[in-house]
């Protein structure tokens, strides 16, 4: 079910987007209700889907994972079996942060985190590689972060 979202809702989650430990009376005074129909419109965000989680966003460069590639795979064959089997496996890879099927000729992109390149490399020969049906994958080595968001365009909507 999809709901129409007026501008308090598109404000409640700009604020969730910056900070989603704010309480409901911390947000209500924010977008300007009263606490309890803030708390209400919250649960009904939830449940309707547009917040799907509430999450804590890590410093990956403080835990030591300084090193972010884009991986583009193209496969040797496109049979539903094949795409599902790359699929469950990529999935099942926690260095993977993001797969995406994509135009063009390759078939998917990937961003991966890792320690650095050796432990990337590790992972691309042990691992992805040792994937079957995979017939190329290039590795762009990612050189400095300019933007990195998980604040959606809002205002767009």
């Amino acid at each position: 079910m999809t709901i129409s979202l007026d501008n308090t809702d598109r404000q409640i989650l700009k604020w969730l987007q910056q900070d989603a430990n704010l309480s409901a009376s911390e947000l209500a005074e924010k977008v300007n209700l009263s606490q309890s129909p803030c708390w209400r419109r919250i649960n009904r965000l939830q449940e309707d889907g547009y917040i799907k989680h509430r999450v804590a966003l890590l410093d990956r460069q403080k835990l030591g994972l300084s090193l972010v590639v884009f991986v583009n795979i193209k496969l040797s064959a496109h049979g539903w079996n094949m795409l599902n089997e790359f699929e469950e496996a990529i999935v099942s890879f926690p260095e993977v942060l993001e797969c995406w099927t994509i135009s063009g000729g390759m078939d998917y992109t990937l961003r991966v985190v890792s320690r650095d390149i050796s432990s990337y490399e590790q992972f691309l020969r042990s691992r992805l590689l040792q994937l079957p049906h995979i017939q190329e994958a290039q590795s762009n080595i990612a050189m400095t972060e300019v933007k990195n968001s998980t604040q959606l365009p809002l205002e767009a909507i």
